[in-house]
């Protein structure tokens, strides 16, 4: 049985609410390697592996609190379009001076609006999960 402190390998599938598929383990073939309660995954998907066995599958649905929790306006925010890269149109990934990822979400002749939020923020999320090993 999986438990904090043991380094896991699962495999797994997520899906939105519309059933679009936001990641797979199984189109990489390698299942995901971490360590229950060190906080290498999102608060649900951890919970989720907790005491399941090797071999055992769960499907669980995830609000957004238990994933990448609700969208923070803050967040989202303008900067100036003088100097910004030419080309540069909406929806297009972009890296902010901190680092941080942002998406482009409108662009006007005079400012450029950023989001800053995971893009699955927001979002209740669906996995089903397959514990391959404990270690």
């Amino acid at each position: 049985m999986a438990k904090d402190g043991d380094v896991v390998s699962v495999h797994y599938h997520g899906t939105l609410d519309n059933g679009e598929i936001f990641d797979s383990s199984k189109n990489r073939g390698d299942p995901l390697k971490f360590t229950v309660g060190g906080g290498q995954v999102i608060p649900g998907f951890n919970d989720a592996v907790l005491g399941l066995a090797v071999g055992d599958s769960i499907k669980v649905r995830m609000e957004p609190a238990q994933a990448y929790g609700e969208k923070n306006e803050q967040l989202i925010f303008e900067v100036p379009s003088d100097g910004a890269p030419e080309g540069l149109k909406e929806g297009d990934r972009v890296q902010l001076s901190n680092g941080a990822p942002a998406i482009v979400h409108k662009i006007s002749d005079t400012s450029i609006t950023l989001d800053a939020n995971h893009e699955l923020a927001g979002q209740a999320l669906t996995f089903e999960i397959e514990l391959v090993s404990v270690n």
